[in-house]
């Protein structure tokens, strides 16, 4: 496919990143976009399936959890990767969409964010819907644009009344008008 990557690296160290999620491929080309590895929260419903993804994305260090339990144990290990400088990956809306704005994002990645006291850095993944999709079975060539955006900072929403709501909503509103932005420069002028 055709990478490109805009906006500029993150804060250095430990960082919450959360992208609009539409393919298989997202995970890897978030981390092309920040520049760096990245642990995700991947939910365990995707397990079970093939030996192959379960190995592979356990080798690179996959943070299986529950969608029906309290995902303590998780919460653990991606709190002891920001607390060791790492960086830990998650997709609010929570599945892979047909499009942007269809499922309301959960709040994971800002109370995540929020806990550490670390940078939560929104990315917009645009193009990767027509690379592999929501019912895709094979890869397809097409652009794809991976935009770091402006990082949301915990402390400056401590006086609000919901911080973690209104995080989560500064993280759609960015994301949002990125892949505005991206569209509206891949449908060029005119």
């Amino acid at each position: 496919m055709d990478f490109e990557r805009a906006g500029q690296p993150p804060p250095d160290g430990p960082i919450v990143v959360a992208a609009n999620h539409y393919s298989h491929v997202d995970p890897v080309l978030v981390s092309f976009t920040v520049r760096r590895p990245i642990r995700y929260l991947a939910l365990d419903e995707l397990y079970g399936n093939s030996r192959f993804f379960d190995r592979f994305t356990l080798f690179f260090g996959a943070i299986p959890v529950s969608r029906t339990r309290a995902p303590i144990g998780a919460l653990r290990l991606a709190l002891a990767e920001l607390a060791s400088g790492g960086t830990v990956g998650l997709f609010p809306e929570g599945v892979r969409v047909w499009t942007w704005g269809e499922a309301e994002p959960k709040r994971g990645a800002a109370w995540l964010a929020r806990r550490a006291g670390v940078p939560l850095v929104p990315v917009a993944l645009a193009g990767t819907d027509l690379v592999m999709g929501r019912g895709a079975r094979r890869i397809s060539r097409s652009p794809v644009l991976g935009v770091a955006c402006e990082p949301i900072f915990p402390e400056d929403y401590s006086e609000h009344d919901d911080p973690v709501g209104a995080m989560t909503e500064e993280w759609a509103k960015r994301v949002g008008v990125a892949l505005s932005d991206a569209y509206r420069r891949r449908a060029g002028p005119g």
